[in-house]
């Protein structure tokens, strides 16, 4: 008779958690109907929002990494200061949410250095990652890696490896890459998974927030099991604020977008936090090196 042989279950994979700190009138969704320039008359709800997720992530016992927009660390540094208290790492989302492709090399220079400066001021410490708006790195943008290393940024997260109307980069890896040959830079693109020769975005935002919850946990449990790496999610703060303003003018399908099920997303994500490993995205970076080295 055989004797069974006893085998170790691997190590659960942690995954990085994110959060993109912007404002309800600060998304992409809007942008062609909410101006800058009226951005500091509009109702400011990032502080409280964020503040619920931090609570949130306290409840599920877990750190993650806040990709802020300058112009957020500018008008909130209190705000800054107690995400970093609370033992999560702060990273740069930009000044005010320019999509990289519509900028030129020099424009993202600037923008880089100004949201920095900004975020830096606010947290009292020096910050490492960096998340284009919009996943919108990408094959017009064969410049934008070498700027941020320039600028002293280690790691981006910042490509879309799918086919999307408003971002993607499809020809990219879907794992963690080294954009610069022989520098140290690493990307790591949002998480997707490749079904019956198609490709699919499942690494959170609206994708989460619309698709039914088995969905996502499927998709991130096979990204860890059967493909051994990290899955890489994200979300924003407004998409846990049913009661946030609506915009009357916005077209219907950024309406769709940006509004449905905003009431279910806090529980949806609690769920998902208690049901996966996750860390801040620095941790899961220098993981990522290794493997690349």
């Amino acid at each position: 008779m055989r004797r069974a042989i006893a085998t170790t279950p691997p190590e659960p994979i942690a995954n990085a958690l994110s959060v993109d700190v912007e404002d309800w009138f600060q998304v992409g969704a809007f942008e062609r109907v909410i101006d800058r320039s009226d951005w500091d008359g509009l109702e400011r709800r990032v502080e409280a929002n964020t503040d619920a997720v931090l609570a949130l992530f306290d409840e599920a016992d877990v750190k993650a990494t806040f990709f802020t927009l300058g112009w957020v660390a500018e008008r909130h540094p209190a705000l800054i200061r107690r995400i970093v208290a609370a033992g999560h790492e702060i990273a740069s989302h930009g000044w005010d949410h320019k999509r990289v492709f519509t900028m030129a090399p020099r424009e993202f220079r600037a923008d880089l250095a100004q949201a920095r400066a900004a975020i830096e001021d606010a947290a009292g410490i020096a910050l490492t990652g960096y998340r284009a708006p919009s996943f919108s790195i990408d094959a017009r943008t064969p410049w934008a890696h070498e700027i941020l290393a320039e600028q002293g940024h280690q790691y981006s997260s910042s490509v879309a490896p799918v086919k999307h109307d408003h971002y993607g980069w499809p020809e990219a890896p879907r794992f963690a890459f080294r954009p610069i040959a022989g520098a140290d830079m690493i990307e790591l693109p949002v998480t997707t998974v490749d079904v019956a020769g198609r490709r699919f975005a499942a690494g959170g935002g609206g994708f989460f927030r619309v698709l039914p919850y088995a969905f996502s946990d499927w998709a991130i449990g096979r990204v860890n099991g059967s493909e051994r790496r990290p899955a890489i999610f994200y979300f924003h703060p407004w998409e846990i604020d049913p009661d946030q303003p609506r915009v009357a003018n916005a077209p219907l399908r950024s309406k769709l977008r940006h509004y449905t099920r905003l009431p279910a997303m806090r529980s949806k994500l609690l769920k998902l936090l208690k049901s996966h490993t996750w860390d801040r995205t620095d941790a899961v970076v220098a993981h990522e090196r290794g493997r690349l080295s």
